[in-house]
């Protein structure tokens, strides 16, 4: 087993010298203002090597921690391996982030340098006066401080991975070499569907570099088998399969919303003509997942994991019968250990929804997990209540020992003693032609505890607001049990979003109950019919 991501990758090298480590297509190419082509492993190597003695050389070391708003450019890697192999510590930024987040993540983070795209180098100095920020291509000014003595230790620090912050300010998380490692060793062995054959494949990825799934599954497990890693500046569906004909991509990774964003395209002959093994996309629309793979045959492989637990504690439906169509994401592996709680702490029933515990098997339960969040020890310790990972997610689990995923803890709705995913709803409700984008929320009702709040944003605005709701719900009810429909719809210009693009869920509820009541909002409660 390797020390750090940087032995893995020089071990890479070591053994795949000629193949291609990273691969830049035209449209990353026209996107960034960059060279298209490929780079091995060896050149990979050299210049990562390069890179490092300049960071060596003004004294970056253990215990500094390098901030890179580099988007999903090569340069990226080669400054993240860098500053690795000197002990540093990395911590990637949503290129989106603006003045209030950035100045949040670079103060909470206390990164000692920052290195950016030449767009965003003033951003960092404005959120974070004296903070010296330079470019990939510069040299690094001399360290603030001293660095620690350097330690041959997985456990040590390698990255601060940001939570959304989809419910208040975003957790750092710690995560050590050994959560990349394990990561990597994971991915490189899933087998079943995900059968990885080493020195041959090509993974293409939209997927952004400041989160879990690009760095350490795709990444990672590309650099543990030898394989070409192809990232995309973000992902675009009307160009997508011309992306995976130019990369001849073997392996894709997606989100569950962007093969609900193909499905809606006109069909392509390159949707078929392509050498794809299979997507690794967690979270797929149950009701679009048989459709997809029917039309694109590729299999989409459903997964579950949380950037705390890393690879110490991941499911993912790999191996058949797959449960196409049930939002199933797999079994537990022998390597983690899995409960489903109830409010009241009593163990969850077969099929009965309850919270999702986890924890590694053996004799540490936290390995492969993250250290801590950052400057929060309650937090953690709370996280860890029991001595199970407390993840947030509510779930059930068949007689056959599969996982059916429902929604996170704080989205689930309860009317009328019926359990209500807002997740499902909002699938639903996505499909629907007119509708660009919706976040469902739970409202107080005097009668049955919860109603179903949903914020809509159309592609064009209603002219009769009321006839438009009645039309969504007459809709949504020919697709969702009646309790599910909306007893509320409030249509706004947009929502309210993370830096990631994902609904922020506090202020959400915080509006939702403002909604609730507001003249604009349209009450579809009288529609919701046992009989519809």
């Amino acid at each position: 087993m390797h020390n750090s991501i940087y032995e893995a990758f020089r071990a890479a090298a070591a053994a795949w010298p000629a193949r291609p480590f990273l691969a830049t297509i035209a449209e990353t190419s026209i996107a960034y203002g960059i060279d298209q082509g490929e780079l091995t492993y060896q050149d990979a190597a050299a210049m990562v090597d390069a890179v490092a003695r300049s960071y060596r050389d003004h004294g970056y070391g253990r215990g500094h921690r390098v901030a890179l708003l580099l988007e999903n450019r090569p340069v990226f890697f080669l400054h993240w391996f860098a500053l690795n192999a000197c002990g540093c510590s990395v911590v990637p930024i949503n290129p989106d982030l603006r003045a209030a987040e950035l100045n949040y993540l670079l103060a909470h983070s206390e990164a000692v340098l920052a290195v950016a795209i030449g767009s965003r180098q003033d951003d960092l100095r404005a959120a974070a006066p004296g903070l010296a920020v330079i470019g990939p291509d510069h040299i690094p000014p001399q360290a603030p401080t001293p660095a620690l003595p350097p330690v041959n230790d997985p456990g040590c620090e390698a990255a601060l991975l940001y939570t959304s912050g989809t419910t208040g300010l975003p957790k750092g998380c710690v995560v050590s070499q050994t959560w990349f490692l394990n990561c990597g060793t994971w991915y490189a062995s899933l087998g079943g569907r995900c059968t990885i054959t080493p020195g041959a494949e090509r993974m293409l990825t939209p997927l952004p570099f400041f989160h879990m799934n690009a760095m350490a599954c795709s990444t990672m497990g590309m650099v543990m088998t030898g394989g070409c890693l192809i990232p995309l500046d973000r992902f675009h569906p009307g160009t997508w399969w011309h992306s995976v004909a130019e990369a001849r991509a073997t392996i894709i990774h997606w989100l569950g919303v962007m093969p609900a964003m193909l499905m809606k395209l006109a069909p392509s002959p390159l949707e078929r003509s392509h050498g794809i093994k299979y997507a690794f996309c967690p979270g797929a629309d149950r009701r679009l997942h048989a459709d997809a793979e029917a039309r694109f045959g590729i299999p989409l492989i459903d997964a579950w994991a949380m950037s705390e637990t890393g690879a110490g504690a991941v499911i993912t439906a790999q191996r058949e019968p797959r449960r196409i169509g049930q939002s199933c994401f797999g079994r537990v592996e022998p390597f983690m250990q899995a409960r489903i709680i109830r409010d009241d702490g009593a163990e969850a029933a077969p099929d009965e929804p309850g919270e999702l515990l986890v924890r590694h098997a053996g004799p540490d339960p936290r390995y492969g997990f993250f250290t801590e969040y950052l400057k929060d020890h309650a937090a953690t310790e709370a996280a860890w209540a029991g001595g199970w990972f407390h993840t947030g997610d509510i779930v059930s689990r068949n007689l056959g020992g599969e996982f059916i995923f429902i929604d996170r803890k704080k989205n689930v709705i309860r009317r009328s003693g019926e359990t209500i995913a807002a997740v499902e709803v909002e699938a639903a409700l996505l499909q629907h032609p007119a509708i660009r984008a919706v976040a469902v929320a739970a409202v107080p009702d005097a009668l049955r505890g919860d109603e179903v709040l949903a914020c809509v944003v159309l592609h064009t605005p209603a002219g009769d607001p009321a006839a438009a709701a009645s039309a969504i719900v007459a809709w949504c009810l020919q697709r969702l049990a009646y309790y599910k429909a909306p007893g509320y719809i409030a249509f706004l210009d947009a929502l309210p979003l993370t830096a990631t693009s994902k609904v922020q869920r506090g202020a959400l509820k915080d509006l939702a109950a403002v909604l609730q009541s507001a003249p604009d909002t349209i009450d579809t409660r009288p529609m919701k019919k046992r009989s519809a």
